[in-house]
């Protein structure tokens, strides 16, 4: 589950006890962002809080986030239709103060609680009408409506909710400022360094990727570039994650360069952090495609955290942090050639590549750390709970 962040709560906040419920049809119900950020920093703040998700049944999880159960869905379309309507009974069921979603799919869901005289938050994880225009499975000649309908659909939501948490400064422009929150998705400190880790010198010719693996987040290139490192380094790529659309994994097996690549799958938490406790560098080479351009990957500062060096694409977004950071190096995500001889790079230069490392997890210490984002949550709850009933109160 990983180590967690305690973040200071002030006495006066120790008193609130409304009920919040965090709904998701499309994440794990162990999502990162979801569960060991958001929702243990309202339990941990003295609310009560549950998270409605698809799962095999209910359960007690981190700091007493109950986890009410809805089936699994088999398929997109039911999971769009049957689970939001599952999730949306069992938030009735929940009888909450405050609901909190986290898929543009629930958006419905979160209408008609608001009709219900509940209040609600929309967590937008996403650029939603440009992620659109990435979605292979849709027809190329119906993502762009799509996404302009998304746009409407969100503008229309977002002047009936209560508040709105943006997981980037430029997906919450999109939103009105009066009622959103930019809670970025900064690594919780210390979480990833507490798992076996030896000195950055005696570590192996280790590159790692972690997180969803797909063609836009740059697997091919990935792949074809560790091929190109001279093989007298021995490096070695490893994957942690599970790919989409999985025919992709059979794909890149055929690639140059599969046969240096480790396929892992998924890893829980801990095998992520017993993983960058190993690697020598960590990569993050998304194509520049609407929606990317200005993401904040978590795997990113995942990397900074644990101190190894980033090879990362050349977004000016993504630059601004990197070179201010001087944590490492910028390529053509496009490029194997330019990505493999920035891995030869940092492999040949150690000392250099670990300061860099180094100055990474220093800026996560000062500045991207979810103890700096958990206030700003802490903050808009704050806000919202004071206009509901206490569990004294009712």
């Amino acid at each position: 589950m990983g180590t967690q962040a305690t973040v200071a709560i002030p006495e006066s906040r120790i008193q609130v006890r409304a009920k919040i419920v965090h709904l998701t049809t499309v994440h794990s119900p162990f999502d990162v962002r979801i569960l060991h950020k958001e929702c243990v920093a309202l339990a941990r703040a003295n609310y009560q809080v549950a998270l409605i998700a698809p799962h095999e049944g209910d359960e007690i999880t981190v700091d007493n986030v109950r986890l009410h159960a809805v089936p699994k869905p088999e398929g997109r379309l039911k999971r769009m239709t049957v689970t939001v309507w599952l999730v949306f009974r069992a938030a009735l069921e929940e009888e909450a103060n405050v609901y909190h979603i986290h898929d543009p799919e629930l958006i419905p869901a979160g209408l008609l609680l608001k009709l219900s005289g509940r209040r609600v938050v929309y967590d937008v994880h996403e650029n939603v009408p440009e992620d659109v225009l990435s979605k292979n499975y849709l027809p190329a000649y119906c993502r762009k409506p799509i996404g302009l309908l998304m746009g409407v659909i969100e503008r229309f939501s977002s002047a009936v909710f209560d508040g709105i948490v943006a997981a980037t400064p430029a997906i919450a422009k999109r939103f009105p400022r009066i009622k959103t929150v930019t809670v970025q998705n900064f690594p919780i400190l210390g979480e990833l360094s507490g798992a076996k880790s030896i000195s950055y010198a005696e570590r192996p010719p280790l590159i790692a990727y972690v997180g969803g693996i797909t063609a836009i987040r740059g697997i091919e290139e990935m792949v074809r570039a560790i091929a190109l490192v001279p093989e007298n380094l021995q490096a070695q790529l490893a994957l942690a994650g599970s790919f989409t659309p999985s025919s992709l994994e059979d794909e890149v097996k055929q690639l140059p360069g599969s046969d240096r690549t480790d396929f892992l799958g998924w890893q829980s938490r801990e095998e992520v952090a017993n993983l960058l406790g190993r690697a020598r560098v960590g990569l993050v080479l998304y194509h520049p495609v609407p929606g990317c351009l200005d993401a904040q990957p978590t795997k990113r500062f995942e990397y900074m955290s644990v101190g190894i060096p980033i090879i990362a694409s050349d977004f000016p977004f993504w630059r601004d942090i990197v070179e201010r950071a001087g944590c490492g190096l910028l390529v053509d995500p496009f490029n194997p050639d330019a990505i493999a001889e920035s891995i030869y790079w940092l492999l040949a230069h150690t000392r250099e590549a670990e300061e860099m490392g180094l100055r990474g997890l220093r800026a996560i210490n000062t500045c991207f750390n979810w103890r700096n984002e958990a206030e700003k949550l802490l903050s808009l709850y704050g806000r919202l709970a004071s206009h509901v009933p206490t569990e004294q109160e009712s």
